[in-house]
C-alpha cells in the first residue's frame, strides 16, 4: 500500500512537472514573458527607485532581496549538511 501511495504522488508530480513545462514559452521567444519591458524599467528605474549607483547591486540587494537571501539560506543549510555529514565524532 506504502509503495502504491508512493507511485501515485510520484506520478501525479511527475504529470504536473509535465504540465508546466508544456506551458512555458519557447526558449528566446520575444513574446514571453521576460522580454516585456522588465529589464529596460530596472535599468532606467534602479538609481532613481534605490539610491544605488551600480544597477547591478540595486537589483540583486533591492529588487530582488528575498530571492537572494533564500539562495543564501540554501547555500547555508547546504553546507552545515554536508559538514555535519562529514564530521568525525
Amino acid at each position: 500500500m506504502r509503495s502504491f501511495l508512493s507511485l501515485l504522488v510520484l506520478l501525479g508530480l511527475g504529470a504536473l512537472l509535465i504540465t508546466a513545462v508544456a506551458e512555458m514559452p519557447l526558449f528566446g521567444a520575444p513574446d514571453s514573458p521576460a522580454h516585456q519591458g522588465i529589464a529596460i524599467k530596472y535599468v532606467s528605474d534602479a538609481p532613481h527607485d534605490t539610491g544605488a549607483i551600480n544597477v547591478i547591486s540595486a537589483i540583486i540587494l533591492d529588487y530582488r532581496a528575498f530571492d537572494t537571501l533564500g539562495e543564501a539560506t540554501v547555500l547555508f543549510v547546504a553546507v552545515v549538511a554536508v559538514s555535519a555529514v562529514l564530521s568525525k565524532r
